[in-house]
């Protein structure tokens, strides 16, 4: 997912004020990462959670993660879709216009 000009326009913030996107753009980020990892981390045990953070590369974490949580990719993917969604429906509360 990148977080970037494209996304703003999808969700109708491309308005948003020059000198606010980059932090907008950095907490949408940030706030995809924190969901989808609580709902990935539901259920592991304090092994499969040491084992996932020290995975030393992007590519050993996706094995990883294929293994023993299977369906990732569809966390990721409806994390995504709502936070795109929940976006969208604010858009005047974020713009400061409600």
């Amino acid at each position: 997912m990148q977080f970037d000009e494209g996304f703003l326009r999808e969700v109708g913030l491309i308005v948003m004020p020059e000198n606010e996107r980059k932090a907008f753009l950095e907490y949408a980020q940030e706030e995809l990462e924190v969901r989808i990892g609580e709902e990935i981390a539901e259920g592991m045990t304090e092994e499969q959670m040491r084992e996932f953070e020290e995975s030393a590369s992007d590519e050993e974490a996706e094995k990883w993660l294929v293994k023993n949580k299977p369906n990732y990719r569809d966390i990721v993917k409806r994390n995504i879709l709502e936070l795109r969604e929940e976006i969208s429906r604010n858009r005047k509360k974020i713009l400061g216009e409600e």
